[in-house]
């Protein structure tokens, strides 16, 4: 791989913007997972997204919207729904041809945070 950072090689903001709209337009279509969205703010969702995955990747951009354990504790995922995410996210990433190292990377930065995502109040 080059010097040059995950960041870049994503084409930057723009770039993991675009892979960030494909992957929530997948969400959003996918029969299991749609439902989670339907009273979401989609923008909202994609700008953090996009700003999760820029800090991961290196870029200048700062995550800082509600930890993602405080945003998802309402949202009743289950491992299987965090799986299907996760395949949807590869098949984003592969849409822009994004090298496989590249893809496994920004997908373990998701990866990450399975425990907080299958959070629940219950825990507490």
């Amino acid at each position: 791989m080059s010097d040059t950072t995950l960041y870049d090689r994503l084409g930057g903001r723009d770039g993991i913007r675009a892979v960030v709209d494909d992957f929530y337009d997948r969400l959003v279509a996918d029969d299991e997972l749609g439902p989670f969205f339907e009273d979401a703010d989609m923008e909202g969702l994609r700008k953090t997204q996009t700003d999760f995955l820029c800090e991961a990747a290196g870029g200048p951009e700062s995550y800082d919207a509600a930890p993602v354990r405080e945003a998802h504790l309402h949202v009743p995922f289950t491992p299987d729904h965090i799986q299907r995410a996760v395949d949807l996210l590869y098949e984003s990433l592969d849409a822009f041809d994004v090298p496989e190292e590249d893809a496994e990377t920004v997908v373990e930065a998701v990866a990450a945070h399975e425990a907080d995502l299958l959070a629940s109040p219950d825990d507490e």
